[in-house]
Formats: structure tokens, C-alpha cells, sequence
């Protein structure tokens, strides 16, 4: 019984330093429209590239490796900016 009790007292002080953490963490994160839009221009880009005829002599081919990689790269950067404390 007393190891449920002070299971149960730790529960109730960790419970709230969790809860604060993660407002906090949601609370920093800002509004990235222009990354948004960035993103969304970029996947639209990609399912054009991936719908093209394949006669580009491996252009397209090269074009969708690399807008693969700048979605990759925008999402990184998004992510980084939601973490990354403001000064």
C-alpha cells in the first residue's frame, strides 16, 4: 500500500512539470506562412514533375530528386524554428 501512496505523490509532482513543458513547447512555436506556402508550392512542383512525360533526358528525373530534398530541407527548418528559443 505505501508503495502505491508514494507512486502515486510522484505521479502528482511529475504530472505538472510535464503539462508545463508541453504548453511551453506548443506555446513557442509561430506561425510560418510564408514556409507553409514555400512548402505547398513545392509539393505541388513535385506531383507536376512526378505527372510529366519522361522524355526529359533525365532532367525531370534530377528536378524531382531536388525538389525532394528543398521539401525535406523546408519541413527541417520549420521543425527547427518551432524548437529553437526566441532571443
Amino acid at each position: 500500500m505505501n508503495q502505491y501512496l508514494s507512486r502515486r505523490n510522484a505521479m502528482r509532482a511529475i504530472l505538472p512539470a510535464i503539462l508545463a513543458t508541453t504548453v511551453v513547447a506548443t506555446a513557442k512555436a509561430e506561425p510560418q506562412p510564408l514556409m507553409q506556402k514555400a512548402l505547398l508550392a513545392l509539393k505541388n512542383a513535385e506531383s507536376s514533375l512526378e505527372s510529366a512525360t519522361h522524355d526529359k533526358g533525365g532532367h525531370r528525373v534530377a528536378a524531382l530528386k531536388l525538389v525532394r530534398e528543398a521539401i525535406a530541407q523546408v519541413e527541417k527548418g520549420m521543425s527547427f524554428d518551432d524548437r529553437t528559443p526566441r532571443r
